[in-house]
């Protein structure tokens, strides 16, 4: 019997001025995943899509806020489950250097999240979560998630971004209880 396909999939914007910026976590996370696997990206369902034996990756070039009609491009093309897929992105109520891995539940606010879950009709996707927090009070959210790290913060980012990396692989073969009980907490 054929080993099931999983896909692994970054949130974030597309244009390279959002490089660098808190939204684009998700890209950071799955871009250190291809470097070390070495895989080359095609332009496929609306995303840059790689595969690597049963391994999908996938960054949505639809920006954050459609990312849902990518993911269900690949959804629907290799017919996966909701269950197959592992969804990274910045989650602002978690402080810089923290991870958390979560079997499925809401959007939180998050609207590239929102956008999967309305494409998917499912909120039963696994997720990382990357702590881009604590937000400035002062500053207007979207202001402050399309900011650049500065360069102290993209240091931390780097050092998490590489456990993420770590934490996406384990995705493949560990439960979820092993990944929280091993990921689920601030590193830095």
């Amino acid at each position: 019997m054929q080993a099931k396909l999983k896909a692994i999939i970054g949130l974030g914007n597309p244009e390279t001025k959002y490089n660098s910026t808190r939204h684009n976590t998700g890209f950071i996370v799955v871009d250190k995943l291809l470097q070390v696997k070495n895989i080359r990206l095609s332009e496929k369902f609306k995303a840059f899509f790689g595969k690597d034996g049963n391994t999908l990756f996938l960054l949505p070039t639809t920006y954050m806020n459609l990312s849902g009609e990518s993911v269900i491009e690949l959804v629907n093309f290799y017919k996966l489950r909701p269950e197959d897929l592992l969804v990274i992105y910045d989650d602002i109520s978690l402080e810089l250097g923290t991870l958390r891995f979560r079997k499925d539940g809401s959007d939180g606010g998050h609207n590239g999240i929102k956008s999967i879950i309305k494409c998917l009709s499912s909120n039963n996707f696994h997720r990382l979560k990357v702590g881009i927090g604590p937000k400035n009070p002062n500053m207007d959210l979207a202001a402050f998630v399309l900011q650049k790290f500065s360069k102290e913060e993209l240091e931390k980012m780097n050092k998490t971004a590489d456990i993420a990396k770590d934490a996406a692989l384990d995705w493949l073969t560990l439960d979820m209880e092993h990944l929280q009980s091993k990921y689920n907490k601030k590193f830095f």
